[in-house]
């Protein structure tokens, strides 16, 4: 596969990594899509409990932001070691990031099991909500070992162009939850508690499916016991690249306890549960281009560390171009069908109504994330840990928070100035990072090559 790496054609390798990654991001999806849907076609309770469930996606996103912290930072700097030819410190970051999430796994659980009511309540959480979102909360985060494992080892199968194995991982999961979610929700009436063990036993396999691959044959990079050691020198690059990425879910809580507590005041539960559902659907959008660009950093990665400037830019270009098309042609379906994703989520004619109107708003400018993650996750792919992090930074915490606050200022109608901040800063955000990533392009290549 390095050999591929190195030499193979652009377009069919990026189509060889890139379309299983979007599967398996698409596919990634239904774990928390395909719990929302069956919880919000429960009978009487729907609706409650799809809001209820939807108030934990801040303690979900801060979960997953530990987990891509060692993933999405280790995994890039074990490919730029594959292309230098060092296969012992490719291994030995794998190893130190793999440790690095059972760490994390073990403080996590204690801190969010304990404080989850007290941090429902201050995320927005009503007499009504409340209930079900505890219930949610303490089975899942009981599994959070699991997640950080899938979430935080996977991109290490895919940056070894393993694109099949990884998605398989997703696969597996996905399909598992899919069977599991009925029988606990409905035939066993465990409820929003039963959505929530269908998704951690489904995580679970995954995390033992994973490990096999990593301690077996087939992989490049081995994780071997003695690499299980943190030492300075590797793990500390590997979390000054993923910083970016970390910052970019952990701000994405906060934006989320942000519109929340703001929808709640101005709008009630029916805004809340508006919310969780367009939360849903922006996935639909960001996780398929970020599969592309997952498909697109081991190529990136791997010659810009061989010093390889040609295959560089063909492989970015050929990613921002897809990335984009993609983007524009979603933005045109939500624009001309939003009743048609609202009512995926809600039998609740009331939700489904307000929902489709907030999803026009808030989806308005979500073209522009095509061009925002082509560049941002290309430059955690050449190792520009402290670009990636200022662009992380400025759509969330400088743009979008502050706005969802200031907004309402100005418009007599609260919700609709809240939701209106999102395309205002995904357009503003994505504008600034395009042209600072083509302005320092061919600046990062020069310095790659000269190593």
């Amino acid at each position: 596969m390095q050999k591929e790496l190195a030499t193979g054609n652009i377009g069919r390798l990026l189509a060889k990594l890139a379309i299983p990654a979007v599967i398996a991001q698409v596919i990634n999806l239904l774990y928390s899509v395909v719990d929302r849907i069956y919880i919000g076609h429960i009978p009487e309770s729907g609706a409650s409990a799809l809001t209820g469930v939807g108030l934990f996606m801040p303690i979900l996103m801060l979960i997953n932001a530990f987990a891509l912290l060692a993933g999405s930072g280790g995994a890039p700097r074990a490919a730029i070691a594959m292309g230098q030819k060092d296969q012992d410190r490719a291994e030995k970051i794998m190893g130190n990031c793999f440790l690095l999430l059972i760490l994390f796994a073990i403080v996590l659980t204690v801190v969010f099991y304990v404080f989850a009511p007290q941090l429902l309540r201050l995320f927005g959480a009503s007499e009504v909500t409340l209930p079900y979102a505890v219930e949610y909360a303490h089975v899942y985060i009981l599994g959070i070992v699991f997640v950080l494992i899938v979430m935080g080892m996977n991109p290490f199968i895919t940056t070894q162009g393993f694109a099949r194995m990884s998605m398989l991982t997703t696969v597996i999961g996905a399909v598992l939850n899919i069977v599991l979610d009925p029988l606990f929700i409905f035939a066993f009436d465990m409820g929003v508690k039963g959505a929530a063990l269908a998704t951690v036993l489904s995580q679970a396999v995954a995390a033992v499916w994973i490990l096999c691959f990593l301690t077996g044959k087939k992989t490049v990079l081995r994780l071997k016991k003695e690499n299980l050691k943190l030492q300075g020198n590797i793990i500390f690059p590997c979390l000054a690249l993923g910083i970016s990425t970390f910052v970019m879910m952990a701000t994405e809580s906060l934006l989320s306890i942000s519109f929340t507590t703001s929808l709640a005041k101005f709008g009630g539960d029916l805004a809340v549960g508006a919310m969780t559902i367009i939360t849903s659907v922006s996935l639909l959008v960001m996780m398929p281009v970020q599969g592309i660009c997952q498909g697109g950093q081991p190529i990136i990665s791997y010659n810009f560390g061989a010093g390889n400037a040609v295959r560089v830019k063909k492989a970015f270009y050929l990613q921002f171009i897809v990335s984009v098309i993609y983007a524009v042609l979603f933005w045109g379906l939500l624009m001309l069908c939003p009743q048609l994703f609202a009512g995926m989520f809600t039998a609740d004619a009331a939700l489904a109504e307000y929902t489709a109107w907030t999803l026009r708003i808030y989806m308005a400018g979500i073209f522009a994330m095509g061009l925002q993650l082509a560049c941002q996750q290309s430059f955690m792919a050449l190792g520009e840990a402290k670009i990636s992090l200022l662009l992380a930074c400025l759509r969330k915490l400088i743009l979008l928070i502050p706005l969802i606050f200031m907004l309402p200022l100005f418009f007599e109608d609260k919700v609709f100035a809240i939701f209106l901040a999102e395309p205002v800063s995904d357009m503003i955000a994505a504008s600034v990072t395009t042209i600072l990533f083509f302005m320092r392009f061919d600046r990062i290549l020069k310095k790659g090559t000269k190593r």
